[in-house]
């Protein structure tokens, strides 16, 4: 994982705070705007402790896009075992849309550095933008879990991006069910 915050070109930062967009490694103090941002963007948000549990393993990769002092989004992503989990990608509302949640996923796929590397996550079928978000960065839909989501019991799809699936198939994904 690079030490040093790897800075975005290309990525608006939209019209309520110009200025450049970094992404760089989450940190504890970044907490408070992380549990503020999560509970405008998501129906069942996380608590703080589950960011700061996140933030204490080794093994994740844990990413903010900000501007000056001001966190615009993160993106967290834990391994196991040979695949990487990417487990919560926020971008407040008001900066949807312009490119951070693609640059933040840019950075973790920099970050890991491994051509074969093996990424899944869930998402709510009815969450269209992102669902076409990570099919343009060859995620694909391999399953379903049923009744994932607490808040109305929405099914959550089950997305892969590995070596087989950015060439078409799903030859390297484990289990892969017609969605």
């Amino acid at each position: 994982m690079s030490e040093r915050p790897a800075s975005q070109q290309g990525v608006d930062p939209g019209p309520e705070r110009p200025g450049p967009v970094e992404i760089r490694r989450l940190s504890y103090p970044d907490l408070p705007q992380v549990t503020a941002i999560e509970r405008r963007v998501f129906p069942t948000p996380w608590s703080l402790a589950m960011f700061v549990l996140e933030l204490s393993k080794q093994s994740g990769i844990c990413l903010a896009a900000v501007s000056g002092e001001r966190l615009l989004g993160y993106l967290i992503c834990s391994r196991y075992d040979t695949v990487w989990h990417v487990m919560n990608v926020a971008v407040d509302a008001g900066q949807q849309r312009r490119g951070l949640a693609s640059a933040l996923l840019g950075e973790l796929y920099q970050q890991v550095g491994d051509p074969h590397a093996r990424f899944t996550l869930e998402v709510r079928p009815s969450n269209h933008v992102a669902i076409h978000l990570y099919e343009r960065d060859g995620f694909r839909a391999a399953g379903m879990r049923r009744r994932y989501y607490q808040d109305n019991g929405e099914d959550a799809l089950v997305m892969w991006r590995t070596p087989a699936t950015l060439e078409g198939s799903f030859d390297d994904v484990p289990n892969p069910r017609p969605v």
